[in-house]
């Protein structure tokens, strides 16, 4: 299906990728030197484009370094905790940057509008979650909230690809056919929750991702510039030259598998 005239083509996206990508490796290396700790929230609806950004923002990125949290439904035991205890064991240490694919926003979610969660929790949630911010920024954790937009026309074209993809179907679960009649709902449970928790220590960016890839453009640009001054100097890296010729590989009494050899196609 050929894309809107307004939409951000490929070949223009990926060299502006790039470019950002670099920036972030540069950004990580930043972060490994002085020991910060980055914390960055995905929020949205389904569909609405997490794992992809998250995607693009990590791929170029040492995977010691950079972790990405997508906790599944809490056990019988998490559900009887402290609500927040089992995204604190996933915060950052020293030199790490953690990307929470949902977070615990998740009360003011799916658990709010599903009625996974009573009333007075969500409140309870509300009214913790701001204070529990307070404590990680004033701990130093740089904390960064993201919340990604979707038109409900933009939704169901995605589930529909999610449905006719066999690579994608794994990500249309039943909570999600039943969302679809919850998008309003979604949207007053969205309002009621910035409204509680957009604050001056941890405010909340919207950014539209009705168009995924500029979306992901916007958010990763935000993103690095509101972290600080992030320049290093670079340690310059040397490799000597080999004293011997170099050795090929030896592969003992078993043999390798032979090299894979792709079907001739006459059209090359």
């Amino acid at each position: 299906m050929p894309h809107s005239p307004d939409r951000l083509g490929h070949k223009r996206y990926a060299p502006l990728l790039e470019g950002m990508q670099e920036e972030l490796s540069v950004a990580a290396r930043w972060v490994a030197k002085t020991g910060a700790r980055v914390l960055v929230l995905f929020e949205g609806r389904d569909t609405s484009g997490k794992t992809g950004v998250i995607h693009a923002l990590s791929e170029k990125l040492n995977p010691r370094q950079v972790r990405t949290v997508a906790l599944d439904k809490p056990t019988p035991a998490e559900q009887g905790q402290w609500y927040f205890q089992r995204y604190v064991a996933h915060l950052p240490s020293p030199g790490e940057i953690v990307l929470f694919d949902r977070s615990w926003y998740n009360r003011a979610g799916i658990e709010a509008v599903m009625g996974y969660a009573e009333p007075a929790h969500v409140n309870g949630f509300l009214a913790a979650a701001p204070v529990f911010e307070r404590l990680l920024v004033d701990d130093g954790i740089l904390v960064f909230k993201y919340w990604l937009c979707c038109d409900q026309a933009e939704q169901e074209k995605r589930f529909a690809a999610r449905r006719d993809d066999p690579f994608k179907r794994w990500k249309l679960s039943s909570v999600d056919l039943a969302a679809r009649h919850h998008y309003s709902d979604y949207t007053r449970a969205r309002e009621t929750m910035l409204a509680a928790t957009h604050s001056p220590h941890a405010p909340w960016t919207l950014v539209d991702f009705n168009d995924q890839r500029r979306g992901r453009l916007t958010l990763i640009r935000n993103l690095l510039d509101r972290l600080p001054d992030t320049r290093i100097t670079e340690q310059t890296i040397d490799l000597p030259a080999l004293h011997h010729a170099p050795h090929r590989e030896q592969f003992g009494t078993i043999q390798p598998l032979p090299p894979f050899s792709a079907p001739h196609d006459d059209d090359d």
